[in-house]
C-alpha cells in the first residue's frame, strides 16, 4: 500500500472555517489521493459538511474541539483559552505528536505563531521563526521571507532567514543552491541598515554549499525575480507583501473598469479574452496562497483567512509539497552544515592561537 502523507486541518480557522476548509480539502484531494487528513473542529458545523463531501470524510479522522480561536484573538489570549483545547492547537500538537506531518490553518495570524512556537518550539539554534510566502515573478516564483513572524531582525537572525529560505527553495523549486538576496535600499554595500549590512558581509564571507549569495536587492528586484530567495525582515516583509497584493488588485481594477468603458473596448475585450485569461490566472492570488511557518521543530502552513476553497486548497498543495520534499530534514542539514563552518573558523589551529 503507497505510503500516505497525514495532515492536519484546523477547521474552524479562517472568516469562513468549515465552508471553505472542507470544500478545499476536496479539491487537494483529487489532485493528490495519497492524503489523509486530521480533522480538528466543531463537530455540529463540520459534520453536515461532511456528508455532502464523502471523498473528504472518508480520507480523514475526525477530532471534535469546543474552542475556535477568532480571527480579532490576541495572541496571549489565544494561548490562555486555547491551549490543548482549541482546534488551532490540536492540529499544530498532531505535527509535535506525528500523527500528522504538516498542520493547516487559515486561523489568526499572530495566534497561530504563537501556538506553533510554544507547541512545536524553535529549532536548534534558530532564535526566531520566519513566515516565508512564495512570490509570482517574471522569472516564475521566488521565497521572500520574513513576511511578518516578528518585527526587526538582527545580522544573526538575517543569516538564519537566508538559510530557511534557501532549504525552502531547495524543496519547492529543486534548485541545488538556489540563489539568496538582502532586501536593502540599494545594492551598494554602503547603504542600508547596519544589520543589514553586516549580515551581508558575513554571507559573502561564509562559504555555505546549500545557497548562493547574490548581495543586496531592492524592492523592484521582487517582481523581477532577480533571486530564488529575499530575506528581509517582518516589518518591511509584511509591506512588501501587502503592497503587491493591493497593487493586483488596483491592476485588476483598472482592467475591469477600462474593458466596460466603451463598445468598442468590450469588443476588443473579446478579442484579447485568452491574454487577458492569462494575465488573471498569473494575478490569481489563490494560486500562491499559504505562508510557510520556518525554523520550528515542524511544519506550520498559514493560508489567507479570506480565501475561498481554491485558495485553501492551493496551501494544502504547499503543505504536501514541503512534506514530500523533506523541507525539514533539509532545513536541518543545512543549520549543522553553517554552525559546523562556524565553529571551525572560530576553533584555534595551532599553539599560537591558543
Amino acid at each position: 500500500m503507497a505510503k500516505t502523507i497525514p495532515i492536519s486541518l484546523d477547521v474552524m480557522g479562517g472568516d469562513n472555517g468549515a465552508e471553505v476548509v472542507i470544500p478545499g480539502a476536496e479539491i487537494a484531494l483529487v489532485r493528490h489521493p495519497d492524503i489523509r487528513f486530521l480533522l480538528y473542529g466543531n463537530e455540529k458545523v463540520v459534520a453536515p459538511l461532511l456528508e455532502k463531501y464523502p471523498r473528504v470524510r472518508d480520507a480523514s479522522t475526525f477530532h471534535h474541539c469546543d474552542i475556535s480561536i477568532a480571527m480579532d484573538t490576541k495572541p496571549s489570549q489565544a494561548l490562555r483559552q486555547g491551549r490543548w483545547r482549541s482546534s488551532m492547537w490540536r492540529s499544530i500538537e498532531a505535527v509535535k505528536t506525528g500523527d500528522a506531518s504538516v498542520a493547516v490553518s487559515a486561523g489568526n495570524t499572530g495566534a497561530l505563531m504563537a501556538m506553533s512556537k510554544f507547541c512545536l518550539r524553535t529549532m536548534a539554534n534558530i532564535e526566531r521563526p520566519a513566515i516565508a510566502a512564495i512570490w509570482p515573478t517574471m522569472r516564475g516564483e521566488s521565497v521572500v521571507l520574513d513576511v511578518g513572524a516578528t518585527i526587526g531582525a538582527d545580522a544573526q537572525q538575517l543569516i538564519d532567514f537566508a538559510i530557511l529560505g534557501g532549504a525552502m527553495a531547495r524543496a519547492l523549486f529543486g534548485v541545488q543552491r538556489p540563489t539568496v538576496g538582502l532586501l536593502n535600499i540599494g545594492v551598494e554595500e554602503v547603504k542600508g541598515l547596519e544589520e543589514v549590512r553586516t549580515a551581508g558581509r558575513l554571507l559573502r564571507e561564509t562559504p555555505l554549499r546549500s545557497l548562493q549569495y547574490a548581495g543586496f536587492v531592492e524592492g523592484d528586484d521582487l517582481g523581477k525575480g532577480t533571486v530564488d530567495v529575499v530575506v528581509t525582515e517582518g516589518f518591511a516583509g509584511n509591506i512588501a507583501l501587502k503592497t503587491a497584493e493591493g497593487t493586483a488588485k488596483q491592476i485588476g481594477s483598472y482592467l475591469r473598469s477600462a474593458m466596460n468603458r466603451t463598445f468598442m473596448s468590450r469588443i476588443g475585450y473579446l478579442f484579447a479574452k485568452g491574454a487577458f485569461d492569462l494575465l488573471r490566472e498569473k494575478m490569481d492570488p489563490r494560486k500562491v496562497n499559504g505562508g510557510v511557518f520556518l525554523g520550528l521543530n515542524g511544519i506550520v502552513i498559514k493560508s489567507h483567512g479570506g480565501t475561498d476553497a481554491e485558495g485553501y486548497a492551493s496551501a494544502i498543495d504547499l503543505a504536501y509539497d514541503m512534506v514530500k520534499n523533506e523541507l525539514t530534514h533539509k532545513i536541518a542539514q543545512d543549520l549543522v552544515h553553517y554552525h559546523r563552518g562556524r565553529f571551525a573558523e572560530a576553533a584555534p589551529t595551532s599553539e599560537g592561537d591558543l
